[in-house]
């Protein structure tokens, strides 16, 4: 715990600027900023105001780390993992060069990781072993149409043979009729046909039975461009395609169809690529593909420990029919999931007895009017219950959205947000639905000091919501980004303002709870870098960390020796000298975040038990309250200081 007080050359400092600016008065506009400066600085690092604000640090990161952080998780070994790939940086995607970067808080030290694909907008969630899952990424950036070089569009891949699978590799040609050439972007594996027999009885007169064999054609889907540049690669109509480099009957049984291939602007594409990340061995290691080509998608955990993959941009840059899909750890497989369309990024909490609840706020893409009412998700069954009564529900795209502290209480609040696409539009609005209700219905909560997109929610151990950052505008538009912070306290529904950032955040942005108390904020990709929106903008690199009033002024309880791995229902004693001052215990999942969504952050409150030097916690054992997986376990005294987090694996 750090107070920082100012030293007698400071105050010399301090005293001589306040003259040197007074004597120059009004001819001396600088000075005087200089002076202001000089105090703020002053004023914010006074033990009052750390006690009342707390504080912001900026943790330097060596310039050989540094990379556009569009993905961050806390890994059980307390070190963050910040994923980048090209980082919205089209120069290294097509170089190549994808980055990630592993930052040890308690040594502030950095490590590059070397990542194996562009996870670049992928979707991820930690595994109940602590690995973390990333499933997707980019295939393709985006291209205006007015830069588009080349005519393409999505190709069928026919397949008539039932015996015969086949993988064709990206460049594969297809010809058309009129000669018109077009090459894969990426590899594509066509299955076999599908083959039935069926018996029929014969004509009038006869006893016997005839077989019938039907074969019905497989296909699969690839994006294609001309091989031609400019407008004569332009197909209007539906042709069928030759594939070139065929001999024999695979001439007749695989064949190209598509519709229209024109330049009209071309979407982000996905990938299915999956990997798990192993903070042990801090590598990368490759899982099996999805089903689904996903840009943009939510990773979220069941109860049982399978990881639901929802929504993204697939393979032709179009948001995935409701296509969703289900990975099994153990099996390390995907299966067919429950059919349910959303917008990318979708928010989905897991709530008691095994349901999701959509919130409504999302990032990115999809239609205004499909997939945006939020509601409770029956997977079983694949029904969905609206929930009403949310204000400015036009304005949930780029909203905040936590399940608030305790999770027991399956209550969930949603914070500010804007309007579809580059809308100039934000709201101020939050509102709470408690989901226990029979008939759960948003109300209106405290309003955020401004309009704001793109704020980022944490939930502390004294059952708070830390909130920061945003911008008013799409992307940070006209210098709108804000630059402060304030606490939600769930049970006086209010916020208290904190200690104002000095890095601005919008866009690619992520914050985290980190296992001693204190909240790193990384990331913001703003699409201008001035006020007239002339001069293009730059992609923050810095971490800012935050320590909350609470570590400053009364000392922290610990914990000491207790086990690590704990099943549901079960107990775990630690050791302490402060016994008798805890109040509270919770379990906190470690966040993972990115597009201010975060769906792995929990808070569960803990039954304590006290003895004279100890103290006994009981985890709940409802495993869609705690799913499996490992977790921070922090006690707070009566001031509501926490201890730092001890680990414990939830098996």
């Amino acid at each position: 715990m750090r107070v920082l007080k100012p030293n007698p050359a400071q105050r010399r400092t301090l005293l001589g600027a306040t003259l040197v600016a007074m004597a120059a008065g009004l001819n001396a506009p600088a000075l005087m900023d200089i002076s202001r400066s000089r105090y703020h600085e002053f004023k914010i690092n006074q033990p009052k105001y750390l006690a009342r604000y707390g504080h912001w640090d900026v943790a330097d990161m060596p310039e050989r780390s540094q990379l556009n952080s569009i993905h961050a998780t806390l890994l059980p070994t307390g070190k963050v993992l910040l994923i980048a790939g090209s980082g919205n940086d089209i120069r290294l995607f097509e170089g190549g060069a994808f980055k990630s970067t592993l930052w040890d808080p308690a040594g502030n030290t950095f490590q590059k990781i070397a990542t194996p694909k562009d996870l670049f907008c992928s979707g991820h969630t930690q595994l109940p072993d602590g690995r973390l899952l990333i499933a997707g990424g980019t295939a393709r950036y985006e291209v205006l149409r007015g830069d588009v070089k080349r005519a393409g569009g999505a190709m069928l891949i026919k397949n008539e043979d039932p015996d015969k699978a086949h993988v064709f590799p990206k460049g594969t040609l297809f010809r058309s009729p009129h000669g018109k050439e077009y090459a894969s972007q990426l590899a594509v594996r066509v299955p076999r046909a599908k083959k039935t027999t069926s018996t029929r009885q014969g004509k009038k007169g006869k006893s016997h039975k005839k077989a019938k064999v039907t074969i019905t054609a497989s296909e699969a889907r690839v994006y294609v461009e001309a091989t031609a540049p400019g407008r004569q690669g332009i197909t209007n109509t539906s042709e069928q395609y030759e594939i070139k480099g065929l001999t024999g009957d695979d001439r007749h049984n695989f064949y190209g169809m598509a519709n229209k291939l024109g330049m009209d602007k071309k979407g982000f594409q996905g990938i299915r690529d999956a990997y798990v990340f192993d903070p042990f061995t801090e590598k990368y290691v490759r899982t099996d593909s999805m089903r689904q080509a996903r840009w943009y998608p939510t990773l979220v955990s069941l109860a049982d420990g399978r990881i639901l993959a929802v929504s993204g941009l697939d393979d032709i840059g179009q948001v995935v029919p409701g296509k969703n899909e289900i990975y099994d750890p153990v099996r390390r497989t995907w299966t067919a999931g429950p059919h349910r369309y959303f917008p990318t990024y979708p928010t989905l909490f897991l709530l008691k007895g095994g349901k999701l609840f959509y919130s409504g706020s999302n990032a990115g893409y999809g239609p205004a009017g499909q997939g945006r009412v939020p509601g409770v998700w029956d997977l079983k069954h694949n029904t969905f219950r609206p929930v009403r009564g949310l204000s400015d529900p036009e304005a949930l795209e780029t909203s905040s959205s936590v399940l608030l502290p305790p999770a027991q209480d399956q209550t969930v609040m949603v914070l500010g947000g804007g309007g579809v696409g580059e809308s100039r539009r934000s709201t101020a609005r939050t509102a709470i639905v408690n989901l226990t209700s029979r008939h759960p219905v948003f109300r209106r909560g405290p309003d955020l000091p401004e309009k704001t997109r793109y704020l980022n929610s944490v939930i502390m151990p004294d059952d708070t919501v830390f909130t920061t950052g945003g911008s008013r505008d799409y992307r940070g538009r006209g210098a709108s980004d804000i630059l402060r912070a304030q606490i939600y306290h769930p049970r006086s529904r209010s916020f208290t303002p904190a200690a104002a950032p000095t890095v601005g955040r919008d866009y690619h942005t992520e914050a985290l709870l980190l296992p001693d108390g204190r909240v790193a904020v990384f990331g913001s990709d703003p699409l201008f870098g001035d006020k007239d929106n002339t001069r293009p903008g730059t992609f923050e690199q810095r971490v800012e960390v935050y320590t909350p009033p609470s570590l400053y002024g009364t000392s922290r309880p610990r914990l000491h020796r207790g086990a690590r791995q704990v099943h549901r229902g079960h107990t775990v004693t630690y050791t302490t000298s402060q016994a008798a001052q805890i109040r509270t215990a919770r379990l906190i999942h470690p966040g993972s975040a990115t597009h201010v969504t975060d769906v792995d952050q929990r808070s569960v409150a803990l039954d304590i038990r006290r003895g004279r030097k100890s103290v006994t916690v009981t985890v709940p054992k409802d495993p869609a309250l705690v799913p499996s997986g490992w977790y921070m376990l922090f006690v707070t005294n009566r001031h509501g200081t926490p201890s730092k987090a001890a680990w414990i694996h939830v098996r």
